[in-house]
């Protein structure tokens, strides 16, 4: 992403402005009141950041396309970096009434009820970076992502492991949509060595003993495939930690 120049005269606003964060204010003041922007040293016309008044929030970063007229949005928690919010329009008004809605400290449900292009990931905010929210913030995440996959055996496998309680009090990621778990949030995972992968259009579900892995067990249904990695999960899993660095504090 990203416009260095514009050769195909799809941004004349942001050129004439001199910067996608000068578009992106004159913009604003059409519709209300003012947010600060920060324009991309690298990329004045294609990137800009819209900081936010809650404190457990990333700015919101904001990217032109370079092969079309659109700009992407991204919002990300401040402890794991993770996507909150998403979506690309393009209606450089529509990005503006987003990234105010961010900076004032809207809610999630209230900026995507106010401007319709954005996308919710499924994660939900937590504050005071509880562990145990942040995991179930992620499985909340990754049971709508699995729902918009169009991949009925991946969904069936989220909703398995989401279903029985010890994977769902740990931490779940995926590698190459492989399901895996840690007994640490990020940005520091501690994994687990099970591994699970459902199949598409038909096969077998797989668990490995570790990702790319030998194949430990191969079975029909994602409700087998869960029942097995209960077997190989090792005893006396305490709660979820928080991934920070060794030594740190």
């Amino acid at each position: 992403m990203g416009i260095p120049d514009d050769p195909d005269g799809q941004y004349p606003e942001v050129v004439a402005a001199g910067s996608l964060a000068a578009a992106l204010q004159a913009v604003a003041a059409e519709s209300g009141p003012l947010f600060p922007v920060t324009a991309s040293e690298g990329n004045m016309l294609g990137r800009a950041t819209v900081p936010s008044t809650v404190p457990h929030r990333n700015p919101l970063a904001i990217n032109a396309y370079v092969w079309k007229r659109h700009w992407h949005i991204r919002g990300e928690e401040a402890f794991q970096d993770m996507e909150l919010i998403g979506g690309d329009t393009a209606d450089l008004a529509e990005i503006a009434k987003a990234a105010r809605a961010w900076h004032t400290g809207a809610a999630l449900a209230e900026i995507r009820a106010c401007v319709p292009f954005v996308h919710l990931s499924g994660r939900f905010e937590v504050a005071d970076d509880d562990p145990v929210q942040l995991t179930a913030s992620e499985w909340q995440h990754m049971r709508t992502e699995a729902s918009e996959a169009d991949w009925p055996e991946y969904q069936a496998l989220i909703e398995a492991a989401y279903a029985e309680p010890a994977l769902r009090a740990l931490y779940p990621f995926t590698s190459h949509w492989t399901l895996r778990f840690s007994t640490s949030t990020r940005p520091y995972l501690t994994t687990l060595p099970p591994c699970l992968s459902a199949p598409r259009g038909g096969g077998r579900y797989t668990v490995s003993a570790h990702f790319m892995g030998e194949v430990t067990a191969e079975t029909s249904t994602a409700d087998e495939a869960v029942a097995t990695v209960m077997r190989q999960l090792p005893g006396g899993l305490g709660p979820v930690t928080l991934g920070a660095a060794p030594g740190s504090t």
